[in-house]
């Protein structure tokens, strides 16, 4: 396995990355099964494991902490803030109230002193960039967390905590985690450049685009994936079933499967440090591990660019980040008066 350093933090990660969101009730609920999991990446090479307070409402961060006892050392290990813990208004966001109580659980959760990568979840809008950088260096000075990161940042979130970094002396954002894949290629527009311009690594989730990238979705056939739920609207998208039509005979081509084409074209990316597997089962990640070695050629990276070009998407990943500024109406439509005095 050959590591990358994430970003200028001085840490070096593998390229492929073991995300646990799958680890618990939200996927996986065998805890020997799920161990067994962690052991193999581990043993593969894979160093850095993700997980998050919200996964599994914490049980994922406790499978995780009891799976690598004894072998803390080799982990890179990383966990995220800000998702809602509860309906209660205040167990949520980017306040410091909330970092200073949720690095605590997630400490406790995961049996460990520190955590080495702290990863803001979900942009808080009601809360000053300011407020969360200081609270996360003081985290980072007392020694609990050793480096910190974002996820679902849009690229003007990232200057804007960048700066204020500088101007305040706060630790800086040292890695984000945005959603990429061959169907969602939009960060390539900005965000990639924006991490790249400020020395930041990028760990990409859902590489396999929730697993329509697998192949296990086909035009006219029943789906293996097909779950219920807002999440999973993508799975039922023509347009993207579509494009993976388009993909698959590329991948045939190339002599590879469609997965290990999906994961290599996200890992070739100059910008991208680490993708994120999401395995639930052993047999899962098996087949994933299989492809580590596969790199694609100037000529297969031409033709999938001729199915989504770069900076574009296809439809639309239902657990990707939408900012509140497109959520929210009164944030981008006038009040009726005012349309009426203009």
């Amino acid at each position: 396995m050959h590591y990358r350093p994430l970003g200028r933090s001085g840490i070096h990660v593998s390229p492929y990355a073991l995300g646990a969101m799958n680890f618990g009730a939200m996927g996986n609920t065998d805890h020997d099964a799920v161990t067994a999991i962690i052991h193999r990446a581990l043993d593969a090479g894979i160093n850095l494991i993700d997980t998050a307070d919200v996964y599994s409402v914490g049980e994922s961060e406790e499978i995780v902490g009891k799976a690598i006892k004894g072998r803390r050392d080799e982990v890179v290990l990383a966990t995220k803030f800000s998702n809602p813990m509860s309906y209660a208004p205040n167990q949520r966001g980017g306040s410091r109230r909330w970092i200073i109580t949720a690095v605590e659980n997630s400490l406790r959760r995961l049996d460990t002193d520190y955590i080495d990568l702290y990863q803001y979840h979900y942009p808080d809008d009601s809360t000053d960039i300011e407020e969360t950088l200081s609270a996360l260096t003081d985290l980072v000075r007392s020694g609990k967390v050793r480096t910190i990161g974002t996820s679902k940042q849009p690229a003007h979130g990232i200057v804007e905590a960048q700066w204020a970094s500088e101007r305040k002396g706060l630790e800086r954002f040292r890695c984000e985690q945005p959603h990429y894949s061959i169907l969602n290629r939009e960060i390539e527009r900005d965000l990639l450049p924006t991490t790249q311009r400020y020395g930041m690594g990028t760990i990409a989730w859902s590489p396999l685009a929730q697993g329509l990238l697998t192949g296990r979705v086909r035009k006219g056939q029943p789906s293996t994936l097909n779950r219920s739920g807002h999440y999973f609207e993508h799975l039922a998208d023509e347009r993207r079933i579509d494009a993976v039509e388009q993909l698959i005979p590329i991948a045939d081509q190339a002599g590879i499967s469609l997965t290990h084409m999906a994961m290599a074209f996200v890992v070739a990316h100059p910008g991208v440090t680490s993708a994120l597997l999401g395995p639930r089962t052993l047999e899962q990640l098996d087949d994933l591990l299989a492809g580590a070695e596969v790199t694609l050629t100037d000529e297969t990276l031409d033709r999938i660019d001729a199915v989504v070009a770069p900076g574009t998407g296809v439809g639309k990943l239902q657990m990707g980040y939408v900012p509140s500024v497109l959520t929210t109406s009164g944030l981008r439509r006038r009040s009726p008066d005012d349309r009426a005095a203009a």
